[in-house]
C-alpha cells in the first residue's frame, strides 16, 4: 500500500487507515474476537496505521488495539490516539450511555490543559500495554462538540497550556507528531492562526458530498505542511448506504435535500458503472493535503469489502461532474451538535 508524509515530522503512514471507534462498541457491541479478526483483515489487506482513542468504548478500544499491535514489528506500524478526555471509573450502574454498547465502567471529563494532556497519554499508554504513540490529536475540541460557552473555556485551557504539553512531547521524542481531532472546519482554522500543527483528522468536512474543508482549511494546510487525515467519508453511513429510508448524515437523519443530492451522486455512480461507496472511499485521496483515508468498521467481511471497493477503478469524469450535488455544512451555531 502506498504511503504519506505527515507534514515534516518525517513519519509516513499508509494511504488507507483503520479507526477503532466501532470496535468499542459505537451503536452496537463488538465482541472481542471479532474485533481482533476484523484488525487481523485490516493487517492482511496492507493497512498499518491504526487510530484509535480513549473515547472509543471508554477505552475499549485502545484495549484491543494494543493487545493486537504488541507483537507485531514495531518498525511496521503508526499508531495514533487522542487526548482531551480523562476517562474515570464509575459504577455498573452510572455507566452513562453515548452510545458506545457494553463499553468499560468508566465516565468521561474533558480537559485540555497541560497536566490533562499529560495525564490522558499516561493512561493511555495503561491501555494500550504499548511503550510507542507515533500521534496524539486533541480530541472534539470546538463549537460542535462544546457549545461556544464551554468552549471558550476549552480552547483557553489548550492555548494557555496544553499546545506547550504537544510541543514538548514532540520534541522529546515522545511523539512524532499533534494535531486536531475533531468535525468543524472553524476549530481548526482557530488553532493555527496560533500555533503549527502537524496533523488534522478531519471527519465528515472532506467528502464526495460534504466539501466545507476546501475553501479555507485545504489551501491553508498546503501552505503550512499540515497533513489531513479524512474521516468519515460516509458522512455517518449515507455514502454507503444511499438515500436508503433511515439513512443518515453527520450524525443525525438525513434532511430532504440531502436526500435529494445523494440520490444524484447514486444515478451518477451507476451510469460510471461505480458503487458509490467505493467513489466515497477514494475520493478524498485526491487531494494533496491528504495524507490518509480513515475507514473503520467492526466486521471482517465489512472490512475486506471496503478493501476490494478501494481497488475498484473511478473515472476522473465522475467526480468532476460530482462535485455539483456536494454541500457546505451550515454555520455552527452557539450550542453543541454532538456530544
Amino acid at each position: 500500500m502506498l504511503t504519506s508524509a505527515i507534514g515534516t515530522t518525517g513519519l509516513s503512514v499508509t494511504e488507507y487507515s483503520f479507526g477503532t471507534a466501532a470496535l468499542g462498541g459505537l451503536y452496537r457491541a463488538c465482541p472481542r474476537d471479532v474485533a481482533m479478526e476484523t484488525l487481523r483483515a485490516a493487517w492482511d489487506e496492507g493497512i498499518r496505521y491504526f487510530d484509535t482513542a480513549p473515547w472509543y468504548g471508554f477505552g475499549l478500544a485502545e484495549r484491543e488495539l494494543g493487545d493486537f499491535l504488541r507483537d507485531k514489528p514495531k518498525q511496521e506500524w503508526v499508531l495514533s490516539t487522542k487526548v482531551g478526555r480523562i476517562m474515570f471509573p464509575v459504577a455498573d450502574d452510572k455507566i452513562p450511555n453515548y452510545g458506545y454498547i457494553d463499553p468499560l465502567p468508566f465516565d468521561v471529563r474533558y480537559d485540555y490543559s497541560y497536566d490533562g494532556i499529560m495525564r490522558s497519554l499516561e493512561l493511555s499508554y495503561a491501555r494500550l500495554g504499548l511503550n510507542r504513540i507515533d500521534i496524539l490529536y486533541v480530541h472534539d475540541i470546538g463549537v460542535y462538540t462544546h457549545g461556544a460557552e464551554s468552549n471558550a473555556y476549552h480552547f483557553k485551557a489548550l492555548m494557555d497550556s496544553g499546545l506547550k504539553a504537544l510541543e514538548e512531547l514532540k520534541t522529546s521524542g515522545t511523539i512524532k507528531a499533534y494535531g486536531l481531532g475533531v468535525n468543524e472546519v472553524p476549530i481548526c482554522l482557530d488553532v493555527m492562526k496560533h500555533a503549527s500543527i502537524d496533523c488534522i483528522l478531519l471527519a465528515g468536512r472532506y467528502t464526495l458530498l460534504d466539501r466545507t474543508a476546501v475553501d479555507d482549511l485545504l489551501p491553508l494546510c498546503l501552505e503550512r505542511n499540515t497533513s489531513v487525515v479524512a474521516g468519515g467519508v460516509f458522512n455517518s453511513g449515507i455514502l454507503a448506504t444511499g438515500a436508503a429510508e433511515g439513512a443518515h448524515f453527520d450524525y443525525m437523519p438525513a434532511s430532504n435535500d440531502v436526500l435529494s443530492r445523494v440520490r444524484a451522486l447514486e444515478e451518477l455512480a451507476g451510469a460510471n458503472g461505480v458503487p458509490l461507496a467505493a467513489a466515497a472511499m477514494q475520493f478524498p485521496r485526491r487531494h494533496p493535503a491528504v495524507a490518509s483515508v480513515l475507514i473503520g468498521t467492526a466486521k471482517p467481511s465489512s472490512l475486506r469489502r471496503n478493501a476490494e471497493l478501494l481497488r475498484t477503478p473511478v473515472p476522473d469524469a465522475f467526480y468532476a461532474e460530482a462535485s455539483a450535488y456536494s454541500l457546505v455544512a451550515p454555520p455552527l451555531g452557539t450550542e453543541a451538535v454532538r456530544q
